[in-house]
This record gives C-alpha cells, structure tokens and sequence, in this order.
C-alpha cells in the first residue's frame, strides 16, 4: 500500500464531475468518459466506491447488483489514478466491493475488460478472478468473447467466486 491513509467511502453524486474530468487522461488520453455515466455516482452509490489517499482521490469503483440474477455482481468501471497504481488500490476498492455485496446475498463477482489490456487481465487473475469460456483465444490461452458489446468490442470476461471466506 502506499504511504499514507486510504479511505474507501461510498461513492456521491458530487464525485462525478470532477472523476469524468479525469478518466480520459487517466487512460493516457483514451476516450473513456462515455463508459461512466452520472447514474452510477446517483443511482448505484451503495456498491460503488471512491477511494481517497491523504485526502486526494486516488480512484474509483462503480458496481451493482444484477437485477436479473440477484446473486450476482457486476463491476462495471474501475479507474485508478495512474500515479498511484500498484499501490493496493484496486485491490482494497474490490474487497470492498465484494464484502458489500456479499453482505446483499451476491455469491459472484463478474466483469469484462479488453484481450488488449494486458494489466487489466493479469489483475483480476491475481484477485481471483477467473476467466470464461469464449469463442475466441489470446495467444497465451486467455478465452474471450468476439463482439461481446459490439462489433469489434472484444472482452475477455471474468468471474470471481464469492464465500464467507473470499476477500477479493
């Protein structure tokens, strides 16, 4: 962890504006803003987060419990800022969001990331996370779904087990 005091808080409507002022540049100019609506910071607040490092925000999760299957969670964006990764920031946002929503009855954690995002896969490996079957394979065996949002919208998607004694 870095040096300093994490808090992890839940997410509020007023830390919208300033976090979609950064997710761009945070993916090294990438244009990432539209993938985060203002309805996760109005809407989702329960099981989305922010994490704050000696005051600064540092990053952020936003999440929610599926409608459809009520036992499951979905991690829909997760942005850290890029000076502080490798820090356990991620990490301490996706504990927090699984004991959040296991604490609703969600037995699993699920979410999508690119096949070309390298860091973002061997991340969620190292949480647990658990890639699914797909119709398509990276060169190092890593499953993924063709078009999974859309055409050209690769993802590999993962799945995370959760039990009483599953961190994150």
């Amino acid at each position: 962890m870095a040096a300093g005091e994490l808090r992890i808080r839940h997410a509020e409507a007023a830390d919208y504006p300033p976090l979609v002022a950064k997710v761009d540049a945070w993916w090294g100019g990438r244009a990432m803003s539209g993938m985060l609506p203002r309805l996760f910071f109005v809407h989702f607040w329960p099981t989305s987060f922010v994490a704050e490092l000696d005051g600064a925000v540092a990053g952020f999760l936003v999440g929610f419990v599926s409608q459809s299957d009520p036992e499951v969670a979905y991690v829909h964006f997760v942005g850290i800022d890029p000076a502080m990764r490798g820090a356990g920031i991620g990490r301490a946002l996706y504990e927090r969001f699984c004991e959040g929503v296991r604490a609703l009855g969600c037995r699993e954690v699920r979410c999508v990331t690119s096949p070309r995002n390298a860091a973002s896969i061997a991340f969620h490996r190292r949480l647990g996370f658990v890639p699914q079957p797909g119709d398509a394979e990276l060169a190092d065996g890593t499953p993924y779904a063709r078009d999974y949002d859309g055409p050209g919208a690769d993802r590999v998607c993962f799945r995370l087990g959760l039990s009483a004694q599953t961190g994150a």
